[in-house]
């Protein structure tokens, strides 16, 4: 587990097992079921074919970036509005995976990773950047009606300005 300070960024190596592509976006049923799919030889699949290889998670409040280990090879970018769901596998412990919505397609995929220590841990760290990442675009939002009152009070008062100049001519007159 490595943090780089300036970006906010933790990555953690891991070993991936695959990403399917399910039905719904949340609950145990829908890692054990991917979990599952993922044992059943496919050879037509791509994203089975490119599985059990190391990986590094990199996470930072605007998503989770899975690259190849040895190239540094982006494979998948998931921002976090799209997660919907983590969680360790309860009936592998090693093993966790996250469900995230396609951002082009209304499809949703489960992310399966293999840790030897980190499961538990790494699920905790996903949802903790999800709710930072939830309460700073909520921070953010709040900030930006901020702005916007503030513009138009501005307005307002610029307004306002105007007709006290006219008022203060016209008596000088």
């Amino acid at each position: 587990m490595s943090d780089t300070e300036e970006d906010n960024e933790i990555s953690f190596p891991v070993k991936f097992l695959g990403r399917v592509e399910v039905v719904r976006s949340d609950g145990l049923e829908i890692l054990s079921e991917a979990a599952q799919s993922l044992k059943t030889p496919d050879p037509f699949s791509s994203e089975k074919a490119a599985r059990k290889s190391k990986v590094h998670l990199f996470l930072s409040l605007s998503g989770i970036d899975i690259l190849e280990n040895k190239t540094k090879f982006l494979l998948y970018s998931c921002p976090l509005s799209t997660i919907s769901f983590c969680a360790v596998l309860p009936s592998s412990p090693k093993v966790f995976g996250f469900v995230a919505r396609h951002p082009a397609a209304d499809t949703n995929h489960c992310y399966l990773f293999q840790s030897q220590a980190f499961s538990h841990l790494l699920v905790s760290v996903i949802g903790d950047a999800f709710r930072a990442s939830k309460k700073e675009e909520s921070i953010r939002g709040g900030r930006d009606l901020i702005v916007e009152a503030l513009r138009h009070k501005n307005k307002v008062l610029q307004r306002e300005n105007e007709e006290l100049k006219r008022r203060l001519a016209g008596q000088s007159n």
